[in-house]
């Protein structure tokens, strides 16, 4: 697939928001859950992460746009309903709601992390306040990031560190909350599917 390539890094913020929204705008996946939104009585929520920093990756490396992405991380946060079942009730709702687009829907109310984290990786974490508030702790400055269509039908990011280390394919460690061992993880799984990636150690 040839692109003509747009490359938001250094730039400033306004063309780099620019030029972010017509990469992930072009993803008939990413075009779709956002559209589909609208049909679920969900306001408090932010698909990103990994689907979000790979597309653009894959952008950048002039791959298919869905090359490498294993599922779409969709996040909400509902504080009010902190059981399983509520959560999965969500889960099998959105499941439902995109059945068709034949990649893995990855669904989590952020409310909820810290009941089942500790089971998880093994430490425990604080609850989280919002929606942002978790983001903030997301593994890497890249990933760190959350779109969504308001009722207006616009395009509202959530991007605490910015868009240069995403545009540079600079992997740099948020430490807020991760430890090394899931950071090295993560980054030794990129490595295999984008070979071209700046890497900066756990330690800088």
């Amino acid at each position: 697939m040839e692109y003509d390539i747009l490359n938001g890094y250094n730039l400033d913020i306004n063309e780099q928001i620019s030029i972010f929204k017509k990469i992930i705008l072009s993803s008939k996946v990413i075009s779709e859950v956002l559209e589909r939104v609208k049909l679920l009585d969900l306001d408090n929520y932010y698909i990103g992460a990994g689907c979000i920093t790979q597309t653009v990756w894959n952008y950048l490396s002039k791959n298919p746009l869905d090359f490498g992405i294993k599922d779409i991380d969709f996040v909400y946060f509902d504080e009010k309903n902190l059981d399983y079942e509520s959560e999965n009730d969500i889960y099998l709702m959105i499941k439902k709601l995109y059945a068709n687009l034949n990649i893995e829907i990855d669904v989590k109310n952020q409310a909820r992390v810290h009941l089942w984290y500790k089971s998880h990786f093994g430490y425990e974490i604080a609850p989280y306040k919002s929606l942002e508030s978790a983001i903030n702790t997301w593994p890497t400055t890249a990933t760190s990031i959350g779109i969504r269509k308001n009722i207006n039908n616009i395009i509202e990011i959530y991007a605490p560190f910015g868009f240069n280390d995403l545009f540079g394919k600079i992997v740099r460690a948020n430490k807020a909350q991760i430890t090394k061992q899931i950071y090295d993880n993560k980054v030794n799984n990129w490595l295999k599917k984008w070979s071209d990636l700046k890497i900066i150690p756990w330690e800088n």
